[in-house]
């Protein structure tokens, strides 16, 4: 397995020979989108077995160039991260919660057999190009930097074993709404026939890997006019998991709240964790266990299910309100959003954008 060595942390700034427009920048930011438009410039930092973090540069956003054998297009060594940079009503930019990411990116890395990424120049990484960047925040309503942190084996190598060469690149996305529809509550569809992950696997890690095996029943969802899909467990084919992207919360009629157990096939998200520390500030009683999908449908039916929702970075707080499968569907409460749910929707945002105090120590400003 591959191990760091102390890293060299000082940044060479390459100078950008032809950035975007800022009239075509101010143009693009009226309708962002999610993950089509990239800022000018982007991070890169090399790491070598006995040499470690080395050759740290920001530069200009561009290609990169790899060789046909290298590692990560045969045996996918990689993971990644995603966060988010927000202006403040101050006019300052900030982060929620870099140092989550920071840990959960080694986390993943140490499951991938990759080397640990000093936590303090992953946050570097990250504060500077936010920082080169802000201009390509978006103005409006619910806008964000979305920051996609990654790394990859870039060794020139066939051989099944950790590569010896990585590279870690930080890039960022102004970004808009995550679903397209713009629905207050997402329709989901439950796939019996695939899983995402099994005991023992990278469930737990944020590897392109479990992405890429969620795409097939994500399209099956979407030819069926839905929004996401939802996974069950592996073994019985009875719990419910977590979606492609994001982890689910399930409110009941007596102040109670559930959400899967983290048990080594469910991504540990940072909202779902901040949303399980607010939920208990409001006096509910938060659970983390198991819920089999029969128990789901009985409890929507009979009305002891009032609520439910998705949580996660990009799309950060979404209600389901209606769930599908092969023997039939359901609907949970109305159909729309819940009082609950808007409610953790707007102290999460708020918090992250600076309308509302940061009383966990949360918000990291950059200016």
């Amino acid at each position: 397995m591959a191990t760091s060595v102390a890293a060299k942390t000082d940044f060479i700034t390459l100078a950008h020979p032809a950035p975007v427009a800022d009239e075509t920048r101010v143009q693009w930011l009226e309708n962002p989108g999610f993950g089509t438009l990239f800022t000018d410039h982007m991070i890169m930092i090399d790491w070598t077995e006995g040499e470690g973090w080395h050759n740290a540069t920001l530069g200009p956003r561009r290609p990169i160039e790899l060789d046909p054998a290298a590692a990560v297009l045969h045996y996918a060594q990689e993971i990644f991260e995603g966060m988010k940079a927000y202006r403040h009503p101050d006019g300052s930019t900030a982060l929620f919660r870099p140092e989550a990411n920071a840990k959960r990116f080694n986390v993943s890395a140490r499951r991938m057999a990759m080397p640990e990424l000093p936590e303090e120049l992953f946050l570097e990484a990250v504060r500077l190009l936010v920082d080169k960047d802000s201009a390509w925040i978006p103005d409006m309503e619910g806008a964000s930097l979305y920051l996609r942190p990654f790394m990859f084996a870039s060794e020139v190598f066939l051989g099944v074993r950790p590569a010896k060469r990585y590279k870690f690149i930080v890039i960022a996305s102004p970004a808009g709404n995550y679903f397209k529809s713009g629905t207050p509550a997402v329709s989901i569809w439950v796939s019996s026939d695939y899983t995402r992950a099994a005991p023992g696997g990278t469930g737990a890690a944020k590897c392109g890997g479990n992405y890429a095996a969620s795409l097939v029943p994500q399209a099956e969802a979407i030819e069926r006019g839905h929004d996401q899909v939802v996974f069950l467990d592996a073994a019985e084919r009875k719990w419910i998991e977590e979606l492609g992207g994001m982890n689910l919360f399930f409110v009941f009629d007596d102040r109670r709240v559930l959400t899967p157990a983290l048990t080594g096939t469910i991504l540990p998200g940072i909202t779902r964790d901040s949303l399980i520390t607010l939920l208990r500030e409001e006096g509910l009683t938060v659970e983390e266990g198991r819920y089999s999908l029969e128990q789901w449908r009985e409890d929507a039916t009979t009305g002891k299910l009032v609520e439910c929702f998705a949580c996660g970075t990009a799309a950060v707080v979404t209600a389901v309100g209606k769930v599908a499968g092969h023997d039939g569907d359901f609907t949970i409460g109305t159909g729309g959003p819940g009082q609950l749910t808007q409610k953790m929707k707007n102290r999460l945002t708020g918090i992250q954008r600076g309308q509302l105090p940061d009383t966990h120590g949360w918000v990291t400003k950059l200016d």
